[in-house]
């Protein structure tokens, strides 16, 4: 396949870099020719992935270690880019995390930083990374959002809200940003057997069993088709045939017969 390649030389800043889909939108973009600034919390593997991949693809690497949950974590990045000399002309906000359980199970604690993470961090970063880019004339967002944006999740009620937002967001951006020679994207995957399944506990679910099992892409096919819609600057992505005729199906559906549909999917198996 002959993806889409960067119109020039491009500085790409990718969070939650550190593994899964996050690890294979940088290695994606490097391989583009995109000069690279990795953000995770976890330092060692940022700084093996880099070395990895400069060595591969010839593009330099800069690693910024940082918990995005935490408050102020995106003012004290973007603080960090400029006293680096830093500029990047490519946004993936990609880092997030979700928990499996009904809601009142679920530590408010764990809730906080789930919302911290997938809806504040990408609103902060984006509100102080793209007026740079709209400045300079050109620019690309990419949004990690979900299938899951496009239902309501029992047994995962915070985190497919967080999804919902992170796409009504970067819809609503990429229509104010016409013409700007900025655009935001939003990827949309399904399932990819990836460590969030494992950190986030939905291994105890039947999500990833029977038909959709068959609909999961690999991480990689994943990345992929989100550059290269990023890169043509198309608004929203889902990844995958199989995917994109669920999320079809779920809108034909009465409303209401959508969340029990949902919740008897991921609650088959005892946990």
């Amino acid at each position: 396949m002959i993806h889409t390649v960067l119109p020039t030389p491009a500085t790409a800043l990718v969070t939650g870099a550190s593994s899964g889909i996050g690890e294979r939108l940088a290695s994606g973009l490097a391989a583009r020719g995109a000069s690279l600034i990795l953000v995770a919390r976890s330092e060692d593997r940022l700084q093996a992935l880099a070395s990895d991949l400069g060595r591969l693809h010839g593009v330099p690497v800069e690693v910024m270690a940082a918990d995005l949950a935490r408050s102020g974590a995106a003012q004290a990045l973007a603080e960090e880019l400029t006293a680096r000399g830093l500029t990047p002309d490519i946004l993936v906000n990609n880092a997030g995390l979700g928990h499996f359980d009904e809601f009142l199970q679920q530590d408010l604690a764990d809730i906080g930083q789930q919302l911290a993470l997938n809806i504040t961090a990408v609103t902060e970063l984006t509100r102080l990374l793209v007026p740079g880019m709209v400045a300079r004339g050109r620019g690309r967002v990419l949004n990690v959002a979900s299938t899951a944006a496009f239902q309501p999740g029992p047994l995962m009620a915070p985190y497919y809200a967080s999804k919902a937002y992170v796409l009504s967001l970067s819809e609503a951006l990429n229509e104010e940003l016409r013409g700007s020679g900025v655009t935001v994207t939003a990827l949309c995957p399904g399932p990819v057997q990836t460590g969030f399944q494992a950190a986030s506990g939905l291994g105890h679910s039947e999500l990833l069993r029977g038909p959709v099992r068959l609909a999961m892409l690999s991480a990689d096919e994943v990345a992929a088709q989100g550059l290269d819609a990023m890169l043509r600057g198309q608004a929203v992505v889902i990844p995958g045939r199989l995917n994109q005729l669920q999320v079809a199906a779920l809108r034909l559906l009465p409303r209401a017969a959508v969340p029990p549909m949902i919740r008897r999917l991921q609650a088959r198996r005892h946990r």
